[in-house]
């Protein structure tokens, strides 16, 4: 007869085994994705890896996260459109091409001449139409921005369309649903994308009000069921509003309380976003419904009534640059790079997130080590940790190289602006962070227009005011526990 502890040897025995099998199943598939990581998707070096790391030290739950974070959208097709549909865009974006090529184009602002090289290299990598026909408006607190934003829906008379990453159903995410609810009701045309795990907090009760109103909503990639989504990764960050194919907003903000000053934790809001009317407007629209003909699965839109012939005697000029996990190149980082690369007397940046590749690091080193004044200024108190730690340790660096590295302490700071020479600008959802340049759906603007550059560089400067300037003397001296905090999201920084 058998003892008892005979049977419990062979339970032990029977699970040690069980759990070998299950263990080697786990090497495999992790043997099996890293072959995958290296040979197949091409990734940056770096972010390679970063992903064997994880598979490494976190058998299993690696090949989880791989499966939901590290899907490679780039070469596929995610938007669906005949190119028919976009015959005259292209023939324009052609007709471009050849005179600024040749030299010939003729820019409001003889200054611009400097950047045609510029303009062109968006016209062929990012198909982003000149336009120089355009006025601007700069908002650089929450409050402005939103009461001009619900004064022009208002005044809608044919349709709104708006896409924000965030979406809150506070005082203010109310305020703009019942907005465009009403606007609905009066008959007007309302389209609404949200990104869905950037709104997942969004009570869809107001979402059901609009619809039943006769608005159209669309969520972005979402999830099936709850968190399982394999594009989990890949989020629409863009913030676009249309009004009438004639008015249109590009910028940092989000809908939310805390995107005007109202929560506690964050205090004062800093962030920038553009009002524009004129040329550029059209392509934020096209921007606009070639995303919602993803969100809605509806067909892409080319009515003539989307599409008004501007109104705007502005003489701004501009490039609506987008980019996403789907380009086959980076163009906002490309943009960036390019700007900082014709920089001769100042560059200034400001970023809440700050995890830059080597080749936007190396740029801006490369221009203070010759002599340009290379400010970078970011928020003092964090909203991401890892990231936030992640950006600190790249300090050390641009401070040796003659960077001069700001924080704000006036609240949070989330605009997203480049300044250089006063010159040229870029305004838009892009951070400067591997996950905008990679991950993230973002657009932004590109101003051609010293008069507007230089009102941004007013604006930086005003900001200087708020801001503690970090020696390197003060970065040598963190502590060790901070030195570790950097070091570890540091090494994260690729897949942040």
């Amino acid at each position: 007869m058998r003892r008892s502890g005979d049977d419990y040897l062979d339970r032990a025995g029977a699970e040690l085994i069980y759990f070998q099998q299950a263990y080697s199943i786990f090497y495999i598939l992790n043997i099996v994705l890293a072959i995958a990581v290296i040979f197949l998707e091409r990734r940056n070096i770096a972010s390679t890896w970063a992903w064997l790391m994880v598979l490494y030290f976190l058998p299993g739950v690696g090949f989880v996260l791989y499966l939901l974070l590290g899907q490679n959208l780039s070469r596929r097709k995610i938007f669906k459109f005949k190119m028919s549909q976009l015959k005259n865009a292209r023939q324009r974006l052609k007709t471009q091409q050849r005179i600024v090529e040749k030299g010939l184009y003729s820019f409001n602002d003889p200054l611009m001449t400097y950047y045609q090289d510029m303009v062109y290299m968006n016209l062929v990598s990012s198909d982003a139409l000149f336009t120089q026909d355009n006025e601007v408006e700069v908002f650089t607190d929450g409050e402005s921005k939103f009461d001009s934003l619900i004064r022009d829906m208002e005044e809608a008379t044919h349709h709104i369309h708006l896409m924000y990453y965030i979406i809150r159903a506070d005082k203010l995410g109310k305020r703009i649903l019942q907005t465009l609810i009403r606007k609905a009701e009066e008959g007007i045309e309302v389209r609404l994308i949200y990104d869905d795990i950037g709104s997942i907090r969004l009570n869809k009760k107001y979402l059901r009000k609009l619809l039943k109103s006769g608005g159209q909503v669309g969520a972005f990639f979402p999830s099936k069921i709850f968190f399982i989504n394999p594009r989990l990764n890949y989020r629409n960050h863009r913030k676009i509003v249309v009004v009438d194919g004639k008015i249109g907003y590009v910028g940092g903000f989000n809908i939310g309380d805390e995107y005007i000053g109202r929560v506690k934790r964050f205090g004062f809001w800093r962030d920038t976003h553009l009002r524009i009317q004129g040329g550029a407007v059209a392509q934020l629209q096209g921007r606009f419904l070639l995303d919602w003909s993803l969100a809605s699965t509806q067909p892409f839109l080319t009515d003539s009534r989307y599409y008004p012939a501007p109104e705007s005697g502005g003489s701004v000029g501009m490039q609506i640059i987008s980019s996403g996990p789907d380009s086959e190149w980076q163009h906002i980082k490309n943009g960036y790079i390019k700007m900082i690369n014709s920089a001769k007397i100042s560059v200034m940046l400001q970023t809440p997130y700050f995890v830059p590749d080597d080749s936007l690091l190396n740029a801006l080193k490369m221009a203070a080590l010759s002599g340009v004044d290379v400010k970078v200024m970011l928020p003092s108190k964090p909203d991401h940790f890892f990231v936030y730690w992640a950006s600190h340790s790249y300090f050390g660096e641009l401070l040796s190289a003659g960077v001069k590295c700001y924080l704000y302490e006036n609240g949070f700071l989330h605009a997203k602006t480049l300044v250089v020479d006063g010159n040229i600008a870029s305004v838009g959802t892009a951070n400067i962070d591997i996950r905008s340049f990679k991950l993230n759906f973002e657009v932004n603007a590109f101003i051609y227009d010293s008069g507007t550059a230089m009102r941004l560089q007013r604006i930086f400067q005003d900001d200087l005011l708020h801001c503690r300037e970090l020696s390197l003397e003060d970065y040598d001296s963190r502590s060790i526990w901070n030195k570790f905090k950097e070091s570890v999201s540091r090494l994260l920084s690729p897949i942040l």
